[in-house]
């Protein structure tokens, strides 16, 4: 079995299918293919089970709290980079409901769908992706018609429960990218097994490259930093193996006192 290099990737970082000549001072001049890129309609949709009202490693701030904190630094960042991109919410407990149906690139309204944003203090005890799947493709013909492209970002917080799906193979209508908060694997918990079905799920219905990230650390800046690397368009991005970001910045043996403890989920299907 293979682990992940660090926490968050799916697999082992590599480089190919660059074109270029490093023969000239061994500068390489590279080629990319023009590409026209859509502009994107992105429904959040965040889960808001019992578990996601678990405190974070920031004493009083909880992963539902910290979630809050990272969608409005993505939309920030999203429309400071393209003003055109619009946005929905939705939540997840037994099943996905919208939070807010209408996509806008206002940043106040999006302030205000995540504090609308609350969660359950029993555990629904299942979480079906299908209604998630069937809103998504029904956006996403609509943007579509309007020259867009649409995308969910799931933000499961579940250790134990692994998410389902009764979704067809050749419907790929948009692109979905995970975020996946957890608790340390344990006697009580199982979250490999959650991480794979998460991955299924990704890879059944993605139209263009997904990305899942996962963390176990318990640190907001850990959600902070995964959140950014997900600004990324579908439409311009590498297959998640290959990516290589971010670079690390200290030595191994400064990592092990950090206070970020490695969780390591196995890639292997």
């Amino acid at each position: 079995m293979s682990s992940l290099p660090k926490e968050g990737n799916r697999g082992k970082m590599k480089m190919e299918g660059v074109e270029g000549d490093a023969s000239v001072g061994g500068t390489g001049r590279y080629t990319l293919k023009p590409t026209r890129k859509n502009n994107e309609d992105i429904i959040f949709c965040v889960d808001v089970d019992a578990e996601s009202l678990v405190e974070m490693k920031t004493v009083g701030i909880t992963r539902l709290d910290s979630i809050r904190q990272a969608i409005i630094l993505f939309v920030n960042s999203k429309l400071s980079i393209n003003p055109d991109h619009r946005f929905a919410f939705a939540t997840l407990s037994k099943s996905a409901s919208w939070l807010r149906k209408e996509f806008s690139s206002d940043v106040e309204s999006t302030i205000a769908a995540v504090r609308a944003l609350s969660a359950i203090t029993v555990s629904s005890g299942q979480a079906d992706l299908t209604n998630l799947f069937r809103l998504a493709a029904h956006e996403a013909k609509k943007s579509r018609a309007q020259n867009r492209i649409l995308r969910v970002i799931l933000i499961y917080c579940r250790s134990s429960i692994r998410p389902q799906h009764q979704w067809p193979v050749n419907q790929k209508l948009f692109t979905l990218d995970v975020m996946y908060l957890h608790d340390k694997p344990g006697p009580d918990n199982c979250p490999q097994v959650v991480y794979d079905a998460l991955v299924d799920a990704l890879e059944h219905v993605s139209e263009y490259e997904g990305y899942i990230h996962e963390s176990g650390h318990g640190l907001p800046r850990t959600l902070f930093r995964f959140m950014s690397m997900l600004l990324s368009h579908p439409q311009q991005r590498c297959p998640q193996d290959d990516c290589d970001i971010p670079k690390p910045l200290m030595k191994k043996s400064a990592e092990s006192g950090n206070g970020e403890d490695s969780v390591l989920i196995s890639t292997s299907q």
